[in-house]
């Protein structure tokens, strides 16, 4: 009995052993776990709840509850104007849709600047400020242009008072409101199809645009983020593109002044050479 006895306390001694170096392991992981949460939460400032689409929506489409889910995404990077109420994002007393300002990847947050308010139709006429109108200009290609950039506007055509055809800096920064997306198909002999580009702009720049659109041809250059650089006149013919200087005229020496006068000998008038008097 004894001997049996010995034996028991020793197994019970091994597996109380065992169980606290297991328990010590456990507590171990769980420590060194905790340590990298609690290090991603002081980079990342937490995970925060705001809505996502959970599609792609282009310019123009409805948002609807449907098209909507929460999803968790870090606090240190997250844009302002998130949603993160649906009461908010879709209110109770107003059953309308938003509708998209701005394309949106799926599971894009949703941000206050790209939807329309509640009902409110997204168009033009919300891009435009007090006094400015809406000029669509034939582009050749506006996959680079975005809504919001900046472009300079450049004509190239012939005037009366021009040997051949001139280029010159119309119009500067002009705001971009929208760009035509359809119709990128090529044609049957391989060139790219017109598309259109939509600026802001004052009645007198929508008047200069249209003459400078029938007259010649126009194009577009992207301004820089931030770029308020003023830019003076710019006009440059094909002369002045290759350096080429107009030769000037030979300068010839006046005729010398011959004075005569006339006689008369018989029947005939002779003029006889003499000195000028003045």
């Amino acid at each position: 009995m004894r001997a049996m006895f010995g034996l028991v306390l020793v197994a019970g001694v091994g597996l109380a052993g065992a169980a606290v170096y297991m328990a010590k392991g456990y507590i171990s992981k769980t420590e060194t776990a905790l340590q990298k949460e609690l290090a991603i939460k002081a980079q990342t400032g937490g995970l925060v709840e705001v809505y996502v689409v959970t599609k792609a929506v282009n310019y123009g489409e409805p948002l609807t509850k449907d098209d909507v889910q929460k999803s968790y995404l870090p606090k240190n990077t997250l844009p302002e104007n998130t949603f993160s109420d649906i009461a908010i994002l879709f209110p109770e007393d107003n059953t309308e849709p938003r509708y998209v300002l701005r394309q949106m990847e799926k599971f894009e947050p949703i941000l206050a600047a790209k939807v329309t308010e509640p009902g409110e139709q997204a168009g033009l006429t919300g891009e435009l400020e007090k006094g400015m109108r809406a000029f669509s200009i034939k582009v050749e290609a506006a996959d680079y242009l975005q809504p919001g950039q900046s472009v300079d506007i450049y004509w190239t055509g012939a005037t009366e008072n021009s040997t051949g055809e001139i280029t010159r800096l119309i119009e500067s920064t002009m705001k971009i409101i929208a760009v035509d997306r359809n119709g990128k198909s090529a044609t049957s002999d391989g060139s790219i199809q017109n598309r259109t580009m939509t600026v802001a702009a004052t009645p007198e720049q929508v008047a200069r645009l249209a003459q400078a659109q029938a007259t010649g041809r126009l194009v577009m250059s992207l301004v820089g983020v931030g770029d308020d650089t003023e830019v003076g006149k710019v006009e440059v013919d094909t002369g002045s593109m290759l350096g080429i200087t107009a030769a000037a005229a030979p300068v010839t020496a006046p005729a010398a002044q011959i004075c005569t006068i006339r006689t008369r000998k018989g029947a005939d008038v002779v003029e006889i050479p003499i000195p000028c008097t003045n």
